[in-house]
């Protein structure tokens, strides 16, 4: 019989039976269109992995208690695949969703299935084809019970830290697994921006080169920007086009796709009330880049109101670049931070219990954004469990203000020139404002009361009373 089973034999299902059955176990595969199960039996016809036609016989070559995978595209086709496994199973068997789930489905798929005495886990796996082969970051959540269950294959199969500690850890109950994934992914969203707008500056301020570029960001990443986004972004830089001779990335359309957890992340976080700006302007930033055909149009409308030439960058080449590996390090840590924030926000208003320090952790190998200073960001939940936001974390401190002079001028280098870097700016305005005594909000207050008689409060006063002011004399 077989340990576990595996539905959905994509690039990341196919992988992931590939991973399990390589730290030895005996996989199931089971693919609604079969011919997709036999090209993956041909393939793999030397491996301990069996299979079946029939979503029946594919249960019933499985071990009791059952333990299956679903990796299969998020919303309806997940409901649908646990609503026909419903016809098979008995309780105390296992489901995993393994996709990329909205965290309010995997919540009320919990509930259902807990009913009906099936456990459930919705599981985040991050690390693309690669990690899902070799070794994803895993976020696992459901009952503690449900994680008892497949810890030891989990643990096996995850990507492991230099430290050797497995990427993988329980998140919490129900959602949590999904919820963390889709941060994990929101967080991503940033930091791509965020390379995105450093690029961009680059290549527009000093006029350089991708292959140029491909070398500073090589050796940006032998330093404190040591990470998987930063080195993939060098070797883009450097692949020459086969058809035109070009550099490729200067033929790729600039319209990004995005297939959703980044906007759940943004939509969620308005509804907590939790400030994630450079997040946020990455999910815009997506929108109006496919926006293509408008932009088109619009940039032989629109002027920008810059003179080139008194705008002009004259300055040593030299130190804007380290300017602005210093401006992306200090956004970075921004994005970072505004992720982690939300996370506690969460955890409290959804009884997650999360373990930010865990969560850290388990990004460090494996998954999208794992990079060097995620062990910093380790250490600082685990010497600080009650940290409330990575800004306040001595190293981070310290960082910030040694690159905030950098950070404003590289900024101020870009609008001057009517270069849009929002990602920069909206982390620089966060900073700004997380560390305002004082904001104009005063201002905002009084305007809803004059309007709308809101009430304020007063500085004076007991913050518990509110107060109405007639702010027109008749």
């Amino acid at each position: 019989m077989a340990d576990i089973g595996v539905i959905g034999l994509s690039t990341m299902g196919g992988n992931l039976a590939l991973n399990i059955e390589r730290n030895k176990f005996k996989v199931a595969v089971y693919n609604r269109t079969y011919s997709r199960t036999e090209n993956f039996m041909k393939q793999n016809g030397d491996k301990n992995i069996v299979s079946s036609e029939k979503l029946e016989g594919f249960v019933n070559l499985l071990s009791k208690p059952r333990k299956i995978i679903i990796m299969v595209v998020a919303g309806k086709p997940v409901d649908s695949v646990i609503e026909q496994l419903l016809n098979y199973l008995e309780k105390g068997d296992l489901i995993m969703d393994c996709g990329n789930s909205f965290f309010e489905d995997t919540e009320r798929r919990a509930i259902m299935l807990e009913e009906k005495g099936i456990k459930f886990m919705g599981v985040g796996v991050s690390g693309g084809e690669e990690g899902a082969l070799n070794g994803p970051s895993i976020m696992p959540g459901g009952s503690p019970e449900a994680w008892n269950d497949v810890k030891h294959i989990l643990e096996l199969i995850s990507a492991k830290a230099d430290d050797g500690r497995p990427c993988v850890d329980y998140i919490g109950p129900r959602g949590a697994g999904h919820y963390v994934k889709s941060v994990h992914n929101a967080i991503e969203y940033a930091d791509m921006q965020l390379i995105a707008e450093a690029y961009d500056i680059l290549r527009k301020v000093l006029k350089l080169q991708p292959q140029k570029i491909a070398q500073i960001f090589e050796d940006w990443n032998k330093g404190e920007l040591d990470s998987y986004l930063i080195e993939i972004t060098s070797k883009i830089f450097k692949k020459i086009d086969d058809k035109t001779q070009k550099p490729l990335v200067d033929i790729v359309l600039d319209k990004a796709a995005q297939k959703g957890t980044g906007k759940w992340t943004s939509q969620n976080a308005l509804n907590l009330g939790a400030p994630i700006p450079a997040i946020n302007s990455a999910v815009v930033e997506r929108v109006i880049s496919s926006m293509k055909e408008k932009r088109v149009i619009a940039s032989k409308k629109l002027f920008s109101g810059v003179d080139e030439e008194k705008a002009k960058y004259s300055g040593s080449p030299e130190e804007l670049i380290e300017s602005v590996r210093k401006a992306l390090y200090a956004s970075k840590i921004n994005a970072y931070a505004q992720g982690m924030e939300l996370l506690l926000i969460a955890s409290e208003e959804y009884k997650y219990n999360l373990n930010l320090g865990s969560i850290a952790s388990l990004w460090r190998s494996g998954c999208i954004i794992r990079a060097k200073f995620l062990n910093l960001i380790t250490q600082a939940y685990e010497e600080d469990p009650k940290l409330t936001n990575l800004l306040l974390y001595p190293y981070f401190t310290n960082k910030l203000k040694d690159n905030l002079a950098d950070w404003r001028k590289v900024i101020q280098i870009a609008v001057g020139l009517g270069i849009p870097v929002p990602a920069f700016s909206s982390s620089l305005a966060y900073y700004d404002s997380y560390r305002s005594e004082f904001l104009p909000a005063n201002l905002i207050q009084a305007q809803r009361d004059f309007f709308g008689a809101h009430t304020f409060k007063r500085l004076d006063a007991d913050l518990n009373e509110n107060f109405h002011a007639h702010w027109e004399d008749k």
